[in-house]
């Protein structure tokens, strides 16, 4: 599955490219762990001196300083790397609206968002089990789905809260 964070548009690149503008490491630092910040800060130093032989110099160590932190960062959290992505991709409407509330400080608007996302589909799945629920006793196959229906819903939802539970 790809992940936002490997994205040219996402938090590391975003990142990557302030700590090269700002010309200071600690924009980037963070998003890796201490074993790794070796190879970032030399990494970083290698970037900032090819930059200035020419842009085309520049554009070229810039990219190979964002796959070293998003290839790093992905390490810090157990997980592979497989390349940057391109800026733009289809996220869904988490991400922006995720943003948007840690920019504004606000989590007001995510939060409806993500709960009446919520309650919309665990409704749609317990109208189903309701739907089916009054099957003809002499029909297996919609006792089957019935039942099938039911247990679904009832693992979907004793999933969801135990992940929710533990964080």
């Amino acid at each position: 599955m790809v992940s936002y964070v490997e994205s040219m548009d996402g938090p590391v690149v975003k990142a990557a490219e302030t700590a090269l503008d700002m010309e200071n490491i600690n924009y980037i630092l963070s998003f890796v762990g201490s074993e790794d910040a070796g190879e970032l800060k030399d990494a970083f130093e290698k970037t900032l001196s090819v930059r200035e032989l020419s842009g085309e110099a520049a554009e070229l160590a810039d990219f190979w300083f964002f796959e070293t932190a998003v290839r790093l960062h992905r390490i810090n959290w157990n997980k592979s790397y497989n390349g940057l992505k391109p800026a733009g991709m289809d996220w869904g409407p988490i991400i922006p609206k995720l943003d948007k509330a840690i920019e504004t400080e606000n989590i007001d608007e995510f939060l409806e968002f993500l709960l009446n996302f919520i309650r919309e589909d665990i409704k749609s799945r317990f109208e189903d089990v309701i739907f089916k629920k009054d099957y003809d006793i002499n029909d297996v196959e919609d006792a089957r789905d019935y039942i099938n229906s039911m247990l679904e819903f009832v693992d979907y939802t004793q999933k969801f809260y135990k992940y929710v539970e533990k964080g």
